[in-house]
């Protein structure tokens, strides 16, 4: 799974949203509530039918063997046959918007935080509160899959691209507790970089393909990105944010051609002291690293706040369990309730896969709790995590390429903040209408 990020990143800056071939004229097509007769549906006491559950992960090498065994302990249980059918992360989200708007698919199927919004366009979803409801999920996991007031989605893990840090690095540079503030962060930075030996205090993202990673930060300077229908960037939030980014650019406290998988590398050979990643990142961080003990170094702090006392803010990562209504759909939800708030069954799954579980019952577990780095990052960076805000529209792919490469321009020094900033609001405001 350590390569899903950036298989991720990848395929949200080549992908247009849900795909403007799959989701063209889909929002105008829907019904007023979007999920008929099945909204808010609890689970019921009927006989268990077959079903169908789609996901990327059942195309994949390291989680395949973990999922079809879920897959299959659920079928025994309840005597059916559950049809399993995957499609490479990349193709997965077209493939499946295509079968589900041609009624060719209805059942079970992972989906990715990202794509809420845009996927329940299609009308074709269940409002799954009464699956959600008494499960113990938190509060954060189930804003998770909730859109225009449903529950589109059951958390099955949960977590956010926050800041991982390296303790022992920290402490050399004479950081016992790391920065609460935008300006005592800076401070941080300047006296990691004072270590030398070429050490790159921050590995932020710094090439156009991970460039999204900036409008975290914009939201820190605050600006709220989208105000209603309108685009905000361009205004003087933004653009002190990346005119901050800049100087620490300019100032060697981030470095030039950085993405995900770079970041990760970096982090891995002692290089540099802090980057941003889902705690998913950590297995390969780890088994790449010539350090045998840097996962008990392996950290992680909230995003520092422009002011005292603010919120830190956090961009959401994780995965949800649909329910597309049709054939076999009520076993379905059963099955999406079961697999993504089952104590025993969520435990099992961190255990082998290392992604965190979605309710307080797991959360709060020996296990959990034993892994201070997943228990940690859950307390201080997954509980303030929420919906990149451009994710409800269906070009928020492009919207960040627009955004990119326009903080690009202001990095190499082609474009003013001010400027760069003002064009990039046009141009998000321009696919917002589209």
């Amino acid at each position: 799974m350590t390569k899903d990020i950036s298989r991720r990143d990848v395929f949200r800056f080549a992908a247009v949203g849900l795909g403007g071939l799959a989701i063209a004229g889909t929002v105008a097509g829907c019904s007023s509530d979007g999920n008929g007769a099945s909204a808010g549906r609890s689970p019921t006491a009927g006989k268990a039918t077959d079903f169908s559950f789609a996901s990327w992960g059942m195309s994949e090498a390291a989680t395949k063997p973990t999922l079809g065994a879920a897959v299959d302990s659920f079928g025994q249980k309840k005597g059916v046959t559950v049809k399993t059918p995957s499609y490479d992360y990349n193709d997965y989200l077209n493939q499946l918007t295509l079968q589900v708007r041609g009624g060719q698919f209805a059942g079970a199927a992972q989906l990715d935080v990202a794509w809420a919004s845009g996927f329940a366009a299609l009308g074709k979803l269940r409002d799954l509160s009464g699956l959600a409801t008494g499960r113990g999920y938190t509060e954060a996991a189930l804003k998770a899959g909730q859109v225009d007031g449903k529950q589109i989605g059951l958390p099955w893990t949960i977590a956010a691209i926050g800041l991982i840090t390296n303790s022992e690095l920290l402490q050399k540079a004479g950081i016992t507790t790391p920065a609460t503030t935008i300006d005592a962060f800076e401070d941080q930075l300047r006296s990691l970089k004072a270590l030398g030996g070429g050490l790159i205090p921050y590995a932020a993202s710094t090439k156009a393909a991970q460039l999204k990673d900036i409008l975290v930060w914009m939201q820190t300077f605050g600006s709220p990105l989208i105000d209603g229908k309108k685009c905000t960037i361009g205004d003087a939030a933004s653009v002190k944010a990346v005119t901050w980014y800049k100087k620490l650019y300019d100032d060697g406290l981030i470095a030039p051609d950085v993405d995900r998988a770079a970041a990760r590398t970096l982090f891995a050979q002692g290089k540099t002291a802090i980057y941003d990643d889902a705690p998913v990142g950590k297995a390969g961080v780890v088994a790449s690293s010539p350090d045998k003990n840097l996962a008990d170094k392996m950290s992680s702090m909230a995003r520092p706040v422009l002011t005292k006392g603010d919120t830190p803010v956090e961009v959401l990562w994780g995965h949800l369990v649909t329910v597309v209504d049709g054939d076999g759909a009520d076993t379905a939800g059963q099955f999406a309730q079961w697999l993504t708030s089952d104590t025993t069954q969520t435990l099992d799954y961190f255990s082998k896969l290392g992604l965190p579980p979605t309710t307080k019952a797991a959360l709060g577990s020996s296990e959990i709790e034993k892994d201070t780095f997943i228990s940690d990052f859950s307390k201080r960076v997954t509980v303030n995590a929420a919906a990149e805000p451009l994710w409800k529209f269906p070009q928020y792919a492009q919207m960040e390429t627009e955004i990119a490469n326009q903080v690009q321009a202001v990095l190499i020094g082609s474009a003013s903040p001010k400027d760069a900033m003002k064009q990039a609001g046009q141009a998000v405001q321009q696919l917002m209408s589209a």
